[in-house]
């Protein structure tokens, strides 16, 4: 099993982008990348901990790729706003790939030149790649939210 962690705004419809997908065998939503150790999601809202919320995804590489991984994480935010998605505001919502391995890198810095190359954006793509620090879970009533509220989406 491998792990990588992704940003891309609110955690909770970014670890139902991933959930579902065979070949995942689980996902937490968390924190990672701030300064505060074992921050509260309050701690993180406060944008004083520099955390981000993330997913972080437990995988079987025989079953997905990390590349077929890294092709959900573009698809499922927009990798141009800076410190946002949509409605939601500030670094926490920042979008980011924590990689734990050199191959989680490469193949990040990689598939981040191929969506710059695609011609999609409109304005430069700002997402960080980074190395994976400590994980963070959030608190449980956060962990499969849209699922135990039977929704696949954030939308209303």
């Amino acid at each position: 099993m491998e792990k990588i962690t992704f940003g891309a705004g609110c955690f909770w419809h970014v670890e139902e982008a991933f959930r579902r997908l065979d070949g995942v065998v689980s996902t937490r939503v968390g924190y990672m990348g701030g300064t505060k150790e074992q921050p509260t999601y309050e701690d993180v809202c406060s944008h004083t901990t520099g955390h981000a919320e993330v997913v972080e995804v437990t995988f079987d590489p025989g079953r997905v790729t990390c590349d077929e991984l890294l092709r959900v994480f573009w698809d499922c935010h927009d990798p141009t706003q800076l410190n946002r998605q949509g409605p939601d505001i500030g670094s926490n919502y920042r979008s980011a790939i924590f990689f734990r391995t050199p191959e989680q890198e490469a193949l990040a810095r990689v598939s981040l030149e191929r969506e710059e190359r695609t011609g999609r954006y409109r304005r430069p793509i700002v997402t960080e790649i980074t190395p994976a620090g400590t994980f963070w879970p959030a608190e449980d009533y956060h962990q499969q939210y849209l699922a135990k509220q039977g929704r696949s989406s954030c939308r209303w």
